[in-house]
């Protein structure tokens, strides 16, 4: 070996010891070692920053906006609505949205698919009280794994596609890869379900619990004119309310409390419903039955102004301006243009409009400003700022226009018509056109030390590719297999791939091995068929690390993992895609 693939490789080792040993953050080991290389003259000056704006690296952080658009939009409630019972149990939820996963992944890009879903387990994670990491892992592996069904499902099998047309005239069809990638993924998929989840580290008490310990809030939503609800009883929202997490208090008409909950009474337009629920769970019910704000003169003047609103959250000290007074008489609308929306008051239920409750100290305000306009606010009324919680509100006019956007983008790519990142930035580009993303938001959804992880790792692996160290493992593993049977040289191909993929970028993997299993096959003097579905199963079955496949870095931080966790689940898992896809490739490509 020369100089720089012994340093590399060293330099992996040691960088992968770090991963998994957990002391110092993932980012900053990666990096380092790219620091390390550069000084040492592995990598080229040039290129050392190269990966940050690799496709792979902008994927990514565009996915991420993407994904808080369709969150914003009121798309991922659609979802949870229609499709996600939170009070399945875990293997059930697991296997429900694996199979969306894996069926949408098929037809489109996997990262997509991801992106889509993602949001949605998260949400039904919370629902259900548990760590949104127990489904994550789950859902990502799924997405994967049905990707390897289709041509388009993933690049590595397009790449494939496009080796065997020039080797052989002629490439794979669409469907070709189904036979053997649908086993995979369906083998793949029972196994996340039934066993995998339970091999995932559960760090619940990790996961701050500050929001839980929050008390809700005593909210008013009103019924506006034309409303379906008009003529439906107030109990008939009962199992809204419980898929929406609030629980329905009672009923204000004409400015007056209805006796008890009032659930017999037929709704009105103006009536206004009193509910508990925290400030999330008050929107997701509030888009899901197109109610209004308990101001919603007011609420239509902010939102015509164009800047967009947010939700602040603020406790009232003993000198605050708002203490002993109410916000109506304290003029909070006209004077800053701001809806009380909900108050916290623990031991206590409220019975008349919140705005003319009178506010005591200790209370917990929720306030809808226009956007930017909260520390403003909060500095008139003399009230203290709870720490940020990522609050917003959903802007639900704008769902079907964010999905049609989405679903065009990823129609479009799939077509081979727009590049997939140029297709993912003209979404978040045309989500702020639409106002479902505020411009000053944007950066806040990118997970930064995944960018710096990608951006770092992937000049790394290119250069283990340029300094002959790939080809020095291929060339090793054809006089490796010398000898052996057929099916024996297809498993050490396969781990062999798996094994690269899980350290370099899988695209990268498929141009390297596509060519390595043709030479094996003229070696033995069979088919290159079988070889080429081997290394097209093997290089997307990245389940070791969170850089082999964009999936699995998306869900690192969301799913609060450590580096190690994922060959926890990933290891059985890619010994299973083995296992069941050397025979599927006997039986579908023989020898």
């Amino acid at each position: 070996m020369t100089f720089d693939q012994t340093a590399l490789f060293a330099l992996f080792a040691a960088v992968f010891a770090m991963f998994l040993w957990g002391r110092f953050r993932y980012d900053l080991v990666a990096f380092s070692a790219l620091m390390v290389a550069v000084v040492m003259g592995l990598v080229p000056t040039k290129e050392a920053f190269a990966g940050f704006g690799h496709p792979a690296t902008l994927v990514v952080a565009l996915v991420l906006i993407v994904s808080a658009g369709l969150v914003r939009s009121g798309a991922v409630f659609l979802i949870t609505r229609t499709l996600v019972d939170s009070s399945r149990s875990l293997g059930s939820h697991i296997a429900l949205m694996g199979g969306i996963g894996a069926v949408l992944s098929a037809f489109m890009n996997n990262v997509a698919a991801l992106a889509l879903l993602m949001p949605v387990d998260i949400q039904t994670a919370r629902k259900a009280g548990r760590a949104p990491g127990l489904s994550l892992m789950p859902l990502s592996f799924a997405t994967i794994l049905g990707g390897m069904a289709t041509l388009i499902g993933t690049p590595p099998n397009i790449i494939i596609a496009a080796i065997r047309e020039e080797a052989l005239g002629a490439p794979f069809a669409m469907f070709d890869f189904a036979p053997v990638g649908g086993i995979a993924a369906l083998a793949g998929l029972a196994f996340v379900a039934l066993i995998g989840w339970r091999l995932i580290p559960s760090r619940e008490g990790a996961a701050g619990n500050s929001e839980a310990q929050l008390a809700d809030y005593i909210a008013e939503l009103t019924i506006p004119e034309e409303s379906k609800l008009i003529g439906q009883r107030l109990g008939q929202l009962d199992h809204e309310a419980e898929q929406a997490d609030v629980a329905i208090l009672g009923l204000i008409r004409d400015g007056k409390r209805r006796y008890g909950r009032a659930v017999s009474a037929l709704l009105q337009a103006g009536d206004a419903l009193v509910i508990e629920a925290t400030p999330e769970a008050l929107d997701e019910f509030r888009t899901s039955l197109s109610l209004d704000f308990a101001d919603a003169a007011r609420q239509e003047k902010l939102t015509a102004a164009g800047e967009g609103l947010e939700l602040v959250e603020v406790v009232v000290p003993e000198t605050a301006r708002i203490n002993g007074r109410t916000a109506q008489s304290l003029g909070l609308a006209w004077r800053q243009s701001t809806v009380l929306m909900g108050l916290s008051r623990q031991g206590r239920r409220l019975t008349q409009h919140i705005r003319q409750t009178e506010i005591a100290a200790g209370d917990i305000l929720l306030l809808l400003c226009p956007r930017d306009r909260g520390a403003d606010v909060t500095e008139w009324l003399g009230c203290l700022p709870l720490a940020q919680r990522g609050l917003a509100v959903t802007a639900n006019d704008k769902t079907w226009a964010a999905i049609g956007l989405f679903a065009l983008a990823v129609f479009a790519s799939a077509l081979g018509l727009v590049y997939l990142p140029v297709a993912l930035g003209l979404v978040v580009i045309a989500y702020v056109l639409i106002k479902v993303l505020p411009v000053a938001e944007i950066y806040d959804h990118v997970e930064w030390p995944v960018v710096v992880l990608l951006g770092s790792m992937i000049p790394l692996g290119a250069a283990l590719d340029s300094s002959g160290g790939t080809a020095l493992i291929a060339n090793g593993l054809i006089d490796l297999t010398a000898g052996l049977p057929s099916w024996a040289v297809l498993t050490v191909l396969m781990v062999v791939t798996m094994t690269l993929s899980d350290v370099l970028n899988n695209t990268a993997t498929a141009i390297v091995a596509a060519p390595v299993g043709i030479q094996m096959a003229n070696t033995l003097g069979v088919s290159p068929d079988p070889f080429l579905m081997a290394v097209a199963v093997a290089a997307s079955a990245a389940f070791l690390t969170p850089i082999g496949h964009k999936n699995n870095t998306l869900v690192l931080g969301p799913g609060g993992y450590r580096f190690g966790d994922y060959w926890r689940i990933g290891l059985p898992l890619e010994v299973l895609v083995i296992a069941v896809s050397i025979p599927s490739i006997l039986v579908f490509w023989p020898l």
